[in-house]
């Protein structure tokens, strides 16, 4: 499948996907997004892929959204479109059944910092920056922002980093916990890398399962959670991963999962 946006490829059982829009910044335009969602459809459909790494340039993750595009809506009605496009492929990629790693350098601002909550880790280079500053243009976060945030750094920092729409850099996002690491730019990807290939080598029902509980539970009262993860557990008795990996483990040898 040929892309314009974006780059597309795999690597055993990884896939990267990579925004390309150099001149832009890779600033999210509806063409970008929608060429991220037939990505998405390439990697449901092969079973052989089992973690997927979305990454940008050195300079830039994502500048923000293609303000062009922003200036030229002029109703209510032409906005709802274009964040309900924007909106149904981060959700489709927040719930995509494989772990999702944002491999985060350079400019992360806008729906660029949205794309990264989407995703399930993110790692920065030192020279990542973030930010959400559509309050500086009368408007929100529309992509996520708004909600996914607070869930993850809580409501009073996510509260500071949207009213104020000023930039902070992969320190700060690690220590408020927007990311999950920091590393050198030149060491970003190969770190990725590892992650995703370390994510991958676990046997894959068991990890889908995992992600979906935890995106599950956050809609749940505990009770209902907690059963819902109980019945969880029971089922994972009936794979073969369970049992090769329990096995593995007495035999004192390395699993050799099938990933079902």
């Amino acid at each position: 499948m040929a892309f314009e946006t974006i780059l597309f490829e795999t690597a055993g059982s990884v896939a990267v996907v990579t925004l390309n829009r150099p001149k832009a910044l890779n600033a999210l335009c509806r063409q970008l997004v929608g060429e991220l969602d037939q990505a998405l459809d390439s990697i449901e459909k092969n079973a052989d892929i089992r973690a997927v790494i979305v990454t940008g340039s050195a300079k830039a993750f994502a500048a923000g959204a293609d303000i062009k595009e922003i200036a030229a809506i002029r109703s209510p009605a032409e906005a709802r479109g274009y964040i309900t496009g924007m909106q149904r492929v981060f959700n489709r990629l927040e719930r995509l059944d494989r772990p999702v790693i944002a491999a985060v350098s350079g400019f992360a601002f806008g729906g660029g910092c949205e794309l990264c909550l989407a995703c399930d880790v993110r790692i920065a280079a030192e020279n990542a920056r973030f930010a959400l500053p559509e309050i500086k243009l009368g408007l929100l976060p529309g992509g996520g922002g708004t909600q996914r945030l607070p869930r993850l750094i809580g409501a009073g920092r996510a509260k500071q980093h949207i009213f104020s729409g000023e930039p902070f850099d992969a320190q700060e996002a690690y220590r408020v916990g927007l990311v999950n690491a920091v590393v050198s730019t030149d060491a970003l990807m190969d770190e990725a890398m590892k992650l995703a290939g370390s994510y991958a080598a676990r046997p894959g029902f068991a990890l889908k399962t995992i992600k979906g509980l935890i995106n599950e539970g956050f809609d749940m009262p505990l009770a209902a959670a907690l059963a819902h993860e109980m019945r969880c557990f029971e089922i994972l008795f009936s794979t073969r991963d369970k049992e090769e990996g329990v096995a593995a483990f007495l035999e004192k040898r390395t699993p050799a999962f099938q990933h079902h």
